[in-house]
């Protein structure tokens, strides 16, 4: 009897302890399967933009723009951007370098309504522009470094999309909703820094407690049943 005390306090104090987050667990579970992912990644707030043909034997050669940039790439990418052809060259050692395709130079600053017009044009919906920012450092919630321009919109998600400086071009979009989930993705996973860690102690310690709780509980369930079923005997054997 005192083993069955003992360990049924046992069951109800580590309850306690991890009951708290296995109802963060349940309730994140709930909400991030509740929401569309693509609601959360804001796609039906993203025109599909169609890319514009490239004339080549209008644009310098690699060779010439890397030149004029003074860039000796190992890897070169080209695309078409808001703000034109641009080319991607990244060097042996250090950043890649974004420069027009056209004149081999890095483009120049946009102003806050070019910034607005770009993002207009990739966005879909009848909200406006509420507000246009250049950001020194991106905000940890893009999950990219340097500097980003964010634009908002009027929109019940509070839509914002984060735009290259050089390009013009939407890097990432966040919203309310995305960052309702991002709260619950960090309660689910334990990791209220960034969200990125799941396989952190702290996760694997309360994921074993809670383990041991079930376990524990099928173990007294049993008992109890076991000492259950022997009363039950006692008694009709006592019977006349």
């Amino acid at each position: 009897m005192k083993v069955l005390k003992l360990s049924t306090q046992l069951h109800k104090w580590i309850a306690l302890v991890v009951g708290l987050q296995v109802l963060f667990w349940v309730g994140g579970g709930l909400v991030m399967t509740a929401i569309p992912i693509e609601t959360v990644r804001g796609e039906h707030r993203a025109v599909e933009l169609t890319p514009v043909p490239l004339e080549l034997g209008e644009l310098p050669a690699l060779g010439e723009v890397a030149r004029r940039a003074g860039v000796a790439p190992v890897q070169a990418e080209l695309q078409t951007t808001p703000r034109g052809p641009a080319w991607t060259l990244t060097p042996a050692k250090g950043e890649p370098v974004i420069v027009s395709a056209v004149t081999g130079r890095p483009f120049g600053p946009m102003s806050a309504g070019e910034v607005s017009t770009f993002a207009r044009r990739a966005y879909k919906g009848e909200a406006g522009v509420t507000g246009a920012v250049l950001l020194a450092t991106a905000p940890e919630e893009t999950g990219r470094t340097g500097p980003l321009w964010r634009v908002d919109f009027a929109d019940r998600e509070k839509t914002a999309f984060y735009l290259s400086p050089a390009t013009g071009e939407v890097v990432t979009r966040r919203s309310g909703v995305w960052r309702i989930f991002d709260f619950f993705w960090r309660l689910h996973v334990m990791d209220w820094n960034d969200g990125e860690d799941f396989n952190h102690p702290l996760i694997i310690i309360t994921t074993a407690l809670t383990l041991s709780i079930v376990v524990s509980g099928f173990i007294l369930l049993w008992i109890r049943l076991a000492r259950d079923l022997k009363t039950a005997r006692a008694a009709r054997r006592r019977e006349p």
